[in-house]
């Protein structure tokens, strides 16, 4: 008897968290066999820039304004880990920006970070590496500080990446000073390679330079394929957006050419200077942001291909997350297939390991980044992936259920226990606070009736972090 009601349980419980999962799906996106369903993981974030998948199983994220958070995939708790909003300065373009982590952070919990410092007259971007102690990011080492005397307002990069034989590449945009790119004694305008203590490897191609290669504008992607070619993406300047092969020691051309070498000087230059010409390009410009190679079963239809995020911008430059179809040694482009164009400015991905999920993070539909900023995932629920533990500390879950409220306007919050008797605060779309409620008990049943028809979000706060989601009042 007892294990016919354990088996009934189950089963009332599996059918409960599918229903669950099909109402709260806003979408689903078809490739040919494969249908991935959407989810919003958190909102209301502060121009996130760089989304990585760490080893804990949760994301880690980088803002623009100066915080590092910890994300929850499945619940969306967030929990700022490091705040240097007072260190970094935030004009433009510049802010906190890349983040990679030690190829060996179990053993080595190191998490490298990019950020400008200075002012606006003096702007400098920093290369610093914090310690993870499970809680938080203590103890900044420098490692590389970028200078230059010239003023600097936009293209800073910098995205970083670390290998496994643990050494740094990083890009730095030109600063909107052009000619500094071909300038070899000059940081900005290259991608850098530098070893994970901040000084520069021996066998870099320049003896006692950081420079790999040099003649790039603005690059803010890079990507290994499996087969171990670097790739990386570069904003134009209104024409000609690149995807490029790194090849050490080689010129990019930028500025004296943009895109392929196809004018009479271009030609010309790119003779003489040995110039590396883009695989593809975009004009207008699409405004790339990232790229990272999908490799794993979750997507067959994606396996092996390039995904690359992009703001938009210019007519006809939809923002988007794209997928590109390379040759099979990875030289030549061969087709572009575009999805997610209406969910505004895309500026950054990661790839679940587990389950095959992609996660992107939106920079709302205007620059700089108007909010409010999302993380929306896709996944293939048919997919049945590696099963993640559950970390202690860490399980509290807060829900409006439907997400999407119809007249009359009841909803059921339900809560973790650490949220009985706390406040829940609604905002609209534009940020004013509309509602705020207090939850009673793990199942409140509540009436939104007030509230004109539209978008909000709700926040709900306590010490062990933040939790936002979507709800839409028609």
């Amino acid at each position: 008897m007892q294990s016919i009601i354990y088996r009934a349980t189950i089963i009332q419980l599996i059918l409960l968290l599918l229903t669950s999962l099909i109402v709260d799906a806003q979408r689903t996106l078809n490739l040919g066999n494969t249908t991935l369903t959407e989810r919003e993981v958190a909102v209301n974030l502060d121009v996130p820039w760089e989304i990585l998948w760490g080893s804990d199983n949760h994301i880690w994220a980088t803002e623009r304004g100066g915080r590092v958070i910890r994300i929850k995939p499945n619940t969306g708790n967030t929990k700022v880990i490091l705040d240097i909003r007072d260190k970094v300065y935030v004009e433009s373009e510049s802010g906190l920006l890349g983040m990679a982590f030690h190829p060996r952070f179990d053993e080595v919990p190191l998490l490298y970070i990019v950020y400008c410092s200075g002012s606006f007259n003096d702007t400098n971007i920093q290369l610093v590496s914090y310690e993870w102690n499970g809680q938080d990011l203590i103890n900044e080492t420098l490692l590389l500080n970028a200078m230059t005397d010239r003023f600097v307002f936009f293209h800073y990069g910098s995205r970083i990446l670390i290998t496994e034989d643990e050494k740094i590449f990083m890009t730095i945009g030109e600063g909107g000073s052009p000619r500094v790119a071909q300038n070899k004694d000059e940081l900005f305008g290259k991608l850098l390679r530098i070893n994970l203590d901040g000084s520069i490897p021996d066998d870099n191609p320049t003896p006692g330079s950081y420079i790999y290669s040099y003649g790039h504008r603005n690059s803010q992607g890079l990507a290994f394929s499996p087969s171990g070619r670097l790739y990386s993406s570069e904003h134009g300047n209104e024409t000609s957006d690149e995807i490029n092969i790194i090849i050490p020691n080689r010129n990019y051309g930028w500025p004296e050419v943009e895109g392929e070498c196809n004018t009479p000087a271009e030609i010309n230059f790119c003779n003489e200077e040995n110039v590396v010409e883009p695989i593809t390009e975009w004009t207008p410009c699409i405004a790339i942001s990232d790229i990272e190679f999908y490799n794993h079963e979750a997507i067959p239809e994606w396996q092996g291909k390039l995904l690359m995020t992009a703001l938009g911008g210019f007519e006809g430059s939809d923002p988007r997350v794209s997928t590109i179809e390379l040759s099979d040694d990875g030289s030549e482009f061969i087709n572009e297939e575009i999805y997610f164009t209406d969910y505004g400015r895309i500026r950054d991905l990661c790839i679940n390991p587990n389950n095959g999920s992609i996660y992107f993070a939106t920079n709302g539909q205007s620059y700089p980044g108007i909010g409010p900023n999302r993380i929306i995932e896709y996944r293939n629920l048919d997919f049945i992936g590696t099963t993640i533990e559950e970390t202690e500390n860490e399980n509290q879950f807060l829900k409006v259920f439907p997400n999407i409220i119809t007249t009359p306007s009841n909803c059921t919050i339900t809560c973790s226990d650490n949220y009985v008797n706390k406040s829940i605060a609604f905002y609209s779309y534009n940020g004013e606070l509309s509602k705020t409620i207090v939850l009673n008990s793990n199942e409140n049943q509540v009436n939104l009736g007030d509230l004109p028809a539209g978008k909000y979000f709700f926040i709900a706060n306590n010490k062990n972090g933040t939790i936002s989601q979507t709800i839409i009042i028609q």
